[in-house]
């Protein structure tokens, strides 16, 4: 396995990649906890589900968030080894507060940053709309230096809306491939699947969009997309409606469109758009811990970068704004990044 520089340690030379094959494991097994536990509360409090718990700097927390909360934490202290000391971050955990396993040893001490989002798709689920995503990464500790670009293991489940029988996950050590399999909520097993991302070499009669959720940017990020496919030749060719927009209301929800293959590119740019129109941090966008299994879609042949083309090095938190862009394929990247990289000059 070819492992990046960013795995050496102090404590050691590199990671182990059967060290790495463990925690990617683990991550699949906290995950199928997690959607399991939701699944159990739906059947008694999905009236609960919607009700606002909290506010914090990172999300609006939501009942349904709050029910995963403890559930990750028991499962911490019960099943992650002694030997691969820890921090966790994820929402729930106040800032300032460490989180570590074993509970409590000093930061300095742990190996690995542990970044979750428990439900990405919270809005989806507690309206049993459509699925949301556990989302998992582990990177080597280096402190507030830790990034995106130090990832090694990423895993993400999905976590089924009530009519749904089935539960896909995806997981991978960095340079080993991407791991499809789906679970039978019904049968409880386990099959293979096998995924690919859209190898078509433009955007016509596919999927492809920027995200655009709330009233809050729609009109800046939706003249911006008008302009970008006008400048590729895509608006209004042969009559138009040649490229189809799909608004899956979490990111971890778009990288599973772009894995298997549904869409072809998918971007967020909503930090740039809200600082163009003074919104400020207060405005819902993507963070890293929403972002964490960009991994994923990279080891099955997809791209995700900055809007520039540039990797994603911001660092491992829960408040952090992150602006991204996913593809398919390199095709794909370089037909837009020139043309979106001049259009956000002109207009952010």
């Amino acid at each position: 396995m070819n492992l990046p520089t960013c795995c050496r340690l102090a404590s050691s030379p590199i990671v182990k990649s059967n060290e790495l094959e463990q925690t990617r494991s683990l991550l699949c097994g906290l995950q199928n906890h997690i959607r399991d536990t939701l699944i159990a509360a739906r059947a008694q409090h999905a009236h609960t589900f919607a009700r606002v718990a909290a506010v914090t700097a990172a999300d609006t927390i939501y009942q349904v968030d709050k029910i995963t909360e403890e559930a990750i934490f028991h499962w911490f202290e019960r099943h992650w080894p002694k030997s691969l000391p820890v921090e966790l971050v994820m929402e729930g955990i106040e800032d300032g507060e460490v989180v570590t396993y074993p509970r409590g040893i000093p930061l300095k001490r742990t190996r690995y940053k542990c970044i979750l989002d428990p439900i990405d798709g919270t809005r989806n689920l507690m309206y049993d709309k459509r699925s949301a995503w556990a989302l998992a990464a582990l990177a080597p500790q280096r402190g507030p230096r830790t990034h995106l670009g130090d990832i090694v293991v990423a895993v993400m489940t999905e976590l089924p809306t009530g009519k749904m029988f089935r539960s896909d996950q995806f997981s991978a050590v960095r340079g080993g491939g991407l791991r499809s399999r789906t679970f039978n909520l019904l049968t409880r097993r386990w099959s293979a699947i096998t995924v690919r991302p859209s190898q078509a070499r433009d955007f016509e009669h596919g999927f492809a969009s920027l995200v655009k959720f709330f009233p809050e940017g729609k009109g800046l990020l939706g003249t911006l997309e008008e302009k970008l496919w006008r400048e590729l030749g895509l608006h209004g060719k042969n009559g138009g409606q040649l490229v189809f927009d799909d608004q899956y209301i979490s990111t971890g929800g778009q990288l599973y469109e772009l894995i298997v293959g549904h869409d072809r590119m998918l971007g967020d740019l909503r930090p740039a758009a809200y600082a163009k129109l003074g919104l400020g941090a207060a405005s819902l966008c993507c963070h890293p811990y929403d972002i964490c299994t960009a991994l994923l879609l990279q080891e099955a042949g997809g791209l995700v970068e900055a809007p520039d083309g540039k990797p994603l090095r911001c660092r491992l938190d829960t408040t952090t704004p992150v602006a991204w862009m996913g593809y398919a394929n390199p095709t794909l990247a370089r037909q837009v990044r020139p043309v979106l990289k001049r259009l956000m000059t002109q207009m952010f």
